[in-house]
């Protein structure tokens, strides 16, 4: 399987908002602190399907001509298969922003190379590390995170509470930071 990374296509605008990054949840995260630590179980729960509201929620004009955000897309055969967007965030951290795998290119080793991309970019950058966001409710992200190195350092059982329908996740921060 030949994978390419690219950064985005401005003449592609339709098809990364096309891009489905929906996924079946079954379980979520259980979890605990102790001593300050995170840890945390895995639960099973009623399944259900996962959407980011459809359509791609980013603006991707936000990243045109900024040199601290970049969103780079994964291909396979020429077919979108991925995408991930990162930026400087305030506090010099890289943050990775809408980041997926579409359905049937999932556990092909595209995340990893995107996320390798992501890491390049802010290492050329010179940050000293990365963070994310992502929910209680996306244990394979969870995982991925975790096998990837990253560290689970926060969570706000609030964030998403003020949606219109409210969710009952929580959401979970991760950290990757990098050797000096």
């Amino acid at each position: 399987m030949n994978i390419s990374i690219r950064p985005i296509d401005w003449n592609n605008d339709k098809e990364y908002r096309q891009f489905d990054d929906s996924f079946l949840v079954t379980s979520k995260l259980v979890l605990h602190v102790e001593n300050g630590q995170i840890t945390y179980t895995i639960t099973e729960i009623p399944p259900f399907t996962k959407q980011y509201g459809g359509k791609r929620v980013t603006d991707f004009m936000a990243y045109d001509n900024d040199t601290n955000k970049n969103l780079f897309f994964a291909y396979v055969n020429n077919e979108l298969a991925g995408q991930i967007g990162v930026h400087r965030y305030w506090n010099n951290y890289a943050l990775v922003d809408d980041f997926g795998v579409a359905p049937k290119f999932r556990r092909r080793g595209i995340g990893r190379a995107l996320m390798d991309r992501a890491i390049e970019w802010a290492k050329e950058k010179g940050l000293p590390g990365m963070f994310l966001e992502t929910q209680d409710i996306n244990v394979p992200a969870c995982l991925f995170y975790e096998n990837y190195g990253y560290e689970l350092r926060g969570f706000d059982m609030n964030l998403y509470k003020v949606l219109k329908p409210p969710l009952d996740e929580i959401a979970l921060f991760w950290y990757l930071i990098f050797d000096s």
